[in-house]
Formats: structure tokens, C-alpha cells, sequence
């Protein structure tokens, strides 16, 4: 069952960030731009929340979901272990950017976000809204926000025609620059590999080589 009203704020609204903040602290689900496109984000470690976010994109639950966080600081909540050379190489030249690197997971984090994996995907995004909505409210499970199956989104119009009234929130910042979900590489391998090309596929792959 839908809520059956989706509130729209310009992330330039004073109000914005508070609101949005106040609803993922509460397990809500709303959307907000990134630097690819627009994106769903929950609290990471509520097994509620992450269901429910599931239930607003009708997403399979077998599929994992990675995690948006505000700065490098916040890389000890969600991953486990230490950081391995490339991986602290990547960060220092792509984030914050369009680059999601899978790491182990810390083991107390929901088994529905990792769809019952062992590793999680991370990363700090070019958008300034969400990374200090993360700060706020703690690292940010995400995904693309449109129906399973249905077209990534750039604007505020084409997340509504897709989800109006299936999240109580949707902030407004313009058109999403990339329009390409980012990056995906694995550093979980041996050798690391791309999982989706993303607008970095090709810079990382020579980089790999």
C-alpha cells in the first residue's frame, strides 16, 4: 500500500535537509538527487527500513543494495577490516564521485541489505545535499529511483511518474548530471573486476591493467 503523498522540497529549502534527515532517522524512505541519478536512500542498518525500500521500487530482495556515506570517515560503519592499498588509491582519485567499490561488510549490518552476502557496496557521492543528509543521519542504503525495471531518473518529474506516492519525500535538486548509475568494481577478486561499466568503466579498467 502506497502513502498516497509525495511532498516535493527544493534541496535549496531551508527545511530540506531537516525533513529529509527526520525521515530516514524515523526508517522512511525518500528520494533525492545524486551524481548519477535520482536515488532512493533508507537508513543502512534498519532491516525495516531496507524492506521497505524493496516494497516502494517492487525490487527483488535477492538483489544487494550499496550504500551512500557522507565521507571516508563513515567507512568503518559499513565495511570490515582494513582498507587495501588500491582501494585507499581509488578513494584518494574518485571520491567523491561516481565509483562504488565492493568490500567486505561488517557482520552485524542486515543480512536484506547485502542480500545475505558476505560484501557490500560503497561509496561517497559528488552531491552535497546527500553527503551532508548521510552526516546527519548515518550512511544511506540507495538505490535508482524508479520502479524496478523501469528507466533510471535525472528529474523530479520522471521519479513522480514512477513512485508519486509511494515515498512521503522527494527533494528537488535539478537535473542529475550523469544520467548513468556509477561505477561498480569489486575488490573482493582476484583480479578486482567491473560489475557495471558506469561512467568510470573505462578510466578504472586502464588503471587495472
Amino acid at each position: 500500500m502506497g502513502i498516497g503523498y509525495t511532498e516535493v522540497l527544493s534541496e535549496k529549502q531551508a527545511r530540506a535537509l531537516t525533513d529529509a534527515a527526520v525521515c530516514v532517522r524515523y526508517g522512511l524512505v525518500i528520494a533525492a538527487p545524486t551524481d548519477t541519478v535520482y536515488g532512493l536512500v533508507c537508513r543502512y542498518d534498519s532491516s525495516g527500513a531496507i524492506e521497505e525500500l524493496y516494497r516502494v521500487k517492487d525490487r527483488p530482495s535477492e538483489k544487494a543494495l550499496p550504500v551512500l556515506i557522507g565521507d571516508e570517515s563513515q567507512l568503518a560503519q559499513v565495511i570490515a577490516g582494513s582498507l587495501p592499498a588500491l582501494a585507499r588509491e581509488l578513494i584518494t582519485r574518485f571520491w567523491p564521485g561516481p565509483l562504488t567499490l565492493i568490500l567486505p561488510v561488517q557482520p552485524h549490518l542486515p543480512s536484506v541489505l547485502t542480500a545475505g552476502g558476505s560484501t557490500v557496496g560503497v561509496r561517497v557521492p559528488n552531491q552535497s545535499f546527500l553527503r551532508e543528509l548521510a552526516r546527519r543521519a548515518g550512511p544511506l542504503a540507495s538505490s535508482s529511483a524508479n520502479r524496478s525495471g523501469g528507466p533510471e531518473c535525472r528529474t523530479t518529474a520522471e521519479v513522480l511518474a514512477q513512485l508519486n506516492g509511494r515515498i512521503p519525500l522527494l527533494v528537488d535538486g535539478g537535473v542529475s548530471p550523469h544520467g548513468h548509475a556509477s561505477t561498480v568494481l569489486d575488490l573482493t577478486t582476484t583480479p578486482p573486476r567491473i560489475l557495471r561499466e558506469g561512467p568510470l568503466g573505462e578510466t578504472v579498467r586502464g588503471l587495472l591493467e
